[in-house]
C-alpha cells in the first residue's frame, strides 16, 4: 500500500495541501491541526462513492481495512473532492494512468491498530465471514443498535487494541442514581456551584491555584482547556487568561452534562485528552462522584482521569474508593492519583519551556491507586 505509507503513515505537510484548498477549508484545517502533518485519505469518484462520501460528517469515526485486518482508526476531520490534490498526494502507480482519488477525507486522531476485521463485525452485528466492497457506510441501524449496548466505538476498538476488557453500558435504572452503602441515592452528576459553596476560603484558594496551573499545563501540551463555566469569569479575572475552549460539545461522541463539570479538561476536536478534578476538602468525594458518574454512561473511557489533592489527603482517598458504590464500577481501574506536589514540580520544570510537554508526563508522575 504504497498510498498508504505516503499519506497515512508519512502523513502530509500542510503547504502540499494549503495550495490546492480554499480558504474556508485551509481554516479548518489550521485550527485543528496548526502545523502538524496532516493524514489524508482519498477515494475513487464514482456514483456509488460519491452518496456515500456526501454522507460523512465530521467526526464520523472511519477505518481503513485490508484485507481481514483493521489497519487504521481515526475521525472524519473535514472533506472535499479536490482533483488537483488528489494529483498532488497520489500520483498515479500506473504506466497507464486514469485512476485518481478525488474523494478527500482528512483524518484526526489516527491509530494503527491491527485488528481482525471480525472483532467489528461481532460489534456491530455483521456475520464474520462480512466482505467489504469499497467505500461502505454503516447502517444506522445497525449503529442505533451498537449505541443501545456501548458508548464511544473509537474507544472500544482501542480497548480492544491494548487488549483490555470492554464493558457494556449499565442498565437504564443505573443513570438514575446509584445506591449507596447506606440506602441512600447518590445525585447523578453534582452541581459544581452547589460543591463549591461548601469549601472552606483557603481551600477555595488552592483549588483555584491547581486549576490554573492545570489550564497553563494544558496549554503547553497543546491541548484546548476547559473549566466550568462557573469559574472560568474567575480565573479571567485573577489570571488575565481568556482562552477557554468555546464550544466542549465539539466533535464529542459522550454525553457532555457528564464531563463539562470536571474541574479541568484537556481536549481537542474529537477527543478528550485528560481530565482533572481537584479536591482539598475532607471527604475527597465530589470529584469521585463525577468520575463515577462519567463512568456510568461512558464505561469504555480511555482517556485518564486525574483526582487531584494535597499528598496528606491520599489514604483519604484510597479510603473512598473503598466504598462499594465506587467498586462496582471498579473506580479504581480507571483514576489516578495526582498529587499538588508533583503538580508543583511539573509546573517549575516547564515554567520557562512551550515544547516537551505532553498529558503522558502527567501520567508518568501520577500513582495508580491499589485499594485491595
Amino acid at each position: 500500500m504504497v498510498h498508504y505509507e505516503e499519506t497515512i503513515r508519512q502523513k502530509v505537510l500542510p503547504d502540499r495541501i494549503y495550495r490546492h484548498i480554499d480558504d474556508t477549508l485551509r481554516s479548518r484545517l489550521t485550527r485543528l491541526f496548526g502545523a502538524r502533518p496532516i493524514t489524508v485519505w482519498g477515494s475513487q469518484d464514482s456514483s456509488a462513492n460519491r452518496s456515500k462520501f456526501e454522507r460523512m460528517v465530521p467526526g464520523d469515526e472511519i477505518l481503513i481495512i485490508e484485507g481481514a485486518t483493521i489497519k487504521l482508526l481515526g475521525k472524519i476531520a473535514a472533506t472535499t473532492v479536490n482533483p488537483d490534490l488528489s494529483r498532488e498526494l497520489w500520483k498515479n502507480i500506473r504506466p497507464s494512468g486514469g485512476t485518481r482519488w478525488d474523494l478527500i477525507y482528512f483524518i484526526a486522531n489516527p491509530q494503527e491498530i491491527d485488528l481482525p476485521f471480525a472483532d467489528f463485525c461481532k460489534l456491530v452485528g455483521y456475520a464474520g465471514t462480512y466482505q467489504l466492497r469499497g467505500l461502505t457506510l454503516v447502517s444506522q441501524d445497525r449503529l442505533t443498535t451498537f449505541y443501545t449496548h456501548y458508548d464511544d466505538l473509537y474507544s472500544i476498538l482501542m480497548q480492544r487494541k491494548r487488549r483490555q476488557q470492554v464493558y457494556e453500558l449499565p442498565r437504564t435504572e443505573d443513570l438514575f442514581g446509584q445506591i449507596s452503602s447506606e440506602g441512600s441515592i447518590l445525585p447523578l452528576v453534582p452541581s459544581h456551584e452547589d460543591l463549591e459553596d461548601a469549601i472552606p476560603q483557603e481551600a477555595v484558594s488552592d483549588h483555584v491555584r491547581m486549576q490554573w496551573k492545570l489550564i497553563n499545563l494544558g496549554v503547553k501540551a497543546s491541548s484546548r482547556v476547559w473549566v466550568p463555566t462557573g469559574d472560568q469569569a474567575r480565573i479571567r479575572r485573577l489570571y488575565n487568561f481568556d482562552n477557554f475552549e468555546t464550544d466542549f460539545a465539539a466533535g464529542l461522541d459522550t454525553q457532555v452534562r457528564y464531563v463539562e463539570n470536571i474541574d479541568v479538561v484537556w481536549k481537542e476536536e474529537f477527543r478528550i485528552d485528560a481530565a482533572f478534578e481537584i479536591e482539598n476538602t475532607t471527604s475527597i468525594y465530589s470529584g469521585l462522584l463525577r468520575f463515577s458518574d462519567l463512568t456510568l454512561v461512558a464505561p469504555n473511557t480511555i482517556y485518564p482521569l486525574f483526582i487531584v489533592a494535597p499528598q496528606d489527603k491520599r489514604a483519604r482517598l484510597i479510603e473512598q474508593l473503598r466504598r462499594p458504590s465506587f467498586q462496582k464500577f471498579h473506580l479504581e481501574r480507571k483514576v489516578r492519583y495526582l498529587s499538588y506536589e508533583a503538580v508543583d514540580e511539573i509546573d517549575r520544570f516547564f515554567e520557562n519551556r512551550n515544547q516537551g510537554f505532553s498529558v503522558d508526563i502527567i501520567t508518568g508522575r501520577s500513582e495508580e491507586l491499589r485499594i485491595a
